[in-house]
């Protein structure tokens, strides 16, 4: 795969890609994900850029593409009633663990400065400086073909926001991203309700995988 042809998602296959991604990471007993499961990771008000309403069945498209494209599918362990979904970026691309948590960001919340990205991967990985942020931006855009791509700096700012490119040419993403989100300059207290409303969604998810398993039990 990562010597082929550009892989191009759908914003709706990499919303899908980059959710079954973070929460094999952040929530990795709940993994591989139940469909509603996946659902309610896309469409979480936070830690999104845009945020999505997903339908289970813009989803299970979604998730089909991926297949095809060798990306994502059906948990080829998964065992039970319930259908699971997980994600084959590791079989794909063989990232480092400081690459996928970076590209995991980027399809989550689209073009973002190195600074952004250090904070928002946290839970992903632990970049101690921002210049390993940087060498991780650089080995995808090293990649044959380039899954990342540095974007002209905006008038008025100090750095520069990287995308990745599976999505399309950067000059696309660059002419969709051209205004900077008021959510992207959020304050510490944003951010710390953004914190919380993701505890919520995970509480959430817990609950419906829990409902699940007390169906398949007594089904």
């Amino acid at each position: 795969m990562s010597n082929g042809s550009p892989v191009v998602l759908t914003a709706v296959e990499a919303r899908v890609l980059g959710a079954l991604v973070e929460k094999e990471i952040t929530t990795p007993d709940y993994y591989p994900l139940s469909l509603n499961a996946l659902v309610n990771a896309c469409n979480q008000r936070s830690n999104r850029e845009p945020v999505m309403n997903l339908s289970e069945d813009e989803a299970r498209q979604a998730l089909n593409a991926l297949q095809d494209k060798g990306l994502a599918g059906h948990a080829r362990a998964a065992d039970g009633r319930v259908a699971k979904y997980e994600h084959w970026l590791g079989e794909a691309f063989n990232f480092s663990r400081a690459e996928i948590a970076l590209l995991c960001v980027l399809l989550l919340r689209g073009p973002q400065t190195p600074g952004e990205l250090r904070g928002r991967t946290e839970r992903l990985h632990r970049f101690d400086e921002i210049s390993d942020v940087i060498g991780g931006l650089q080995k995808l855009m090293d990649r044959e073909p380039s899954l990342a791509a540095v974007l002209p700096r905006q008038p008025g700012t100090k750095e520069s926001r990287y995308a990745h490119l599976l999505s399309g040419p950067v000059e696309s993403i660059a002419v969709s991203a051209t205004g900077v989100s008021p959510q992207r300059e959020s304050s510490a207290g944003n951010e710390h309700f953004e914190k919380l409303e993701a505890e919520v969604s995970d509480l959430r998810r817990q609950v419906e995988e829990l409902r699940q398993k007390i169906e398949t039990l007594f089904s």
